[in-house]
């Protein structure tokens, strides 16, 4: 992120809450502070009591004008910026005074990829932050073992907030309690004033538990009606669409290979963090294969590919991911050891005729290999990057 320091853009960082948006703010100020130490760098942080004055857009714009340095590169950085009455107004009158590289961020619920154009005039730069990956997690719990630690990052996940507590029981109560309830569901109810806060506890714990599974918001709908939760598909269809905005969940599109056309008619959900699913679901019908299919999702977003779900001849692929005009075709499973296995998840692949790579992502515990032109690859081995050729 260091590269974009000085482009005119307005940088926005995103994410869910407790992704860590204010510790990337921080480490960057750092970062240019110690690249150039006569640089400028003005700091509101509206977590801090020391910015409570500032509750409105002209007396940011006053407290940031006040600090501005002539012949210096001046930085700005505000975090939570959306405890700001009407900030849109003074982040887009300091960016129109072209004097100030702008970075900002705000609660998921409040500062959306959606909303970016319409809040900022000028250009802005969206910088998607994702909870930890599989990598990461690594570089927080060295291991030589990298298999053993995919069963415990599965489990853990990646909300690195959670690994501060010391039980399996005090993170999953840190995860459902401090994050999911106290911030995800208290941000969205607040931002799109829901009426019906039961209703959009049911519609997060379905979601979780058909995660990776075709879903339209119809079918969600009758299967609520049918579990007596009362709910229209209209509802349902807010309630999807602001639990998206809020990067608590993904919405992956169908995409017919062979006509090449979107698909309307079902989309998978992916959560953005498998610990949700731990914490909330704990263990009860639990398909290792859907949320290692989960982890999987979520590192191709993190690493800046479009994703969609695959179909071709009524076959369907699991991902189609698309970054700079190349294709990646994806099968994931957890285990691909019985043949019947392998040669279900091999057969979408060698359906399709073009010559863009297929990848097989299994827990193999082996090194990569191929089979008629399809990579076979373990699934801790791809995730951490350890092989180039699979970022």
């Amino acid at each position: 992120m260091l590269e974009l320091a000085d482009t005119p853009d307005i940088k926005v960082i995103t994410g869910v809450r407790r992704s860590g948006k204010s510790k990337l703010l921080e480490a960057l100020a750092q970062k240019i502070s110690g690249r150039q130490p006569d640089a400028n760098i003005i700091r509101i942080n509206y977590n801090l009591t020391d910015f409570e004055d500032i509750i409105d857009y002209r007396s940011m714009e006053a407290y940031v004008e006040e600090r501005y340095e002539p012949g210096r590169q001046n930085y700005l950085f505000i975090d939570e910026v959306q405890m700001c009455r009407s900030f849109e107004k003074a982040i887009n009158s300091l960016h129109a005074r072209e004097k100030y590289s702008i970075f900002v961020t705000g609660s998921n619920a409040f500062l959306q990829s959606s909303d970016l154009a319409t809040l900022f005039v000028g250009r802005t730069y969206e910088i998607p932050v994702y909870p930890f990956s599989f990598g990461e997690y690594l570089a927080y719990y060295p291991s030589q073992n990298i298999y053993d630690s995919l069963t415990s990052y599965i489990s853990d996940g990646g909300m690195a907030g959670s690994y501060m507590y010391r039980t399996e029981e005090q993170r999953r109560r840190y995860i459902d309690s401090e994050v999911l309830n106290a911030l995800v569901v208290r941000d969205i109810v607040s931002k799109y004033k829901l009426k019906n806060e039961q209703l959009l506890h049911a519609l997060i714990d379905y979601l979780m538990d058909n995660v990776g599974n075709l879903t339209s918001i119809r079918s969600i709908a009758d299967t609520l009606e049918s579990n007596r939760t009362k709910a229209d598909h209209k509802t349902i269809g807010k309630y999807v669409d602001a639990l998206c905005k809020a990067f608590a969940f993904y919405r992956i599109r169908r995409y017919d290979i062979r006509g090449k056309r979107y698909l309307r008619s079902e989309d998978k959900y992916y959560l953005v963090d498998q610990s949700f699913r731990f914490a909330r679901l704990g263990t009860k019908n639990m398909d290792y294969g859907r949320v290692l299919e989960n982890i999987v999702a979520i590192e191709l977003l993190r690493r800046g590919y479009e994703v969609y779900v695959g179909v071709l001849y009524k076959k369907e692929i699991d991902f189609v991911a698309i970054k700079q005009g190349e294709k990646l075709y994806i099968q994931v499973a957890n285990s691909i050891s019985e043949e019947r296995t392998f040669e279900r998840e091999v057969a979408p692949l060698l359906a399709v005729r073009d010559a863009y790579p297929k990848i097989l992502i299994a827990r193999t515990y082996q090194p990569e290999y191929q089979y008629e032109g399809i990579r076979i690859v373990d699934a801790a081995d791809w995730l951490c990057g350890s092989n180039p050729q699979n970022q």
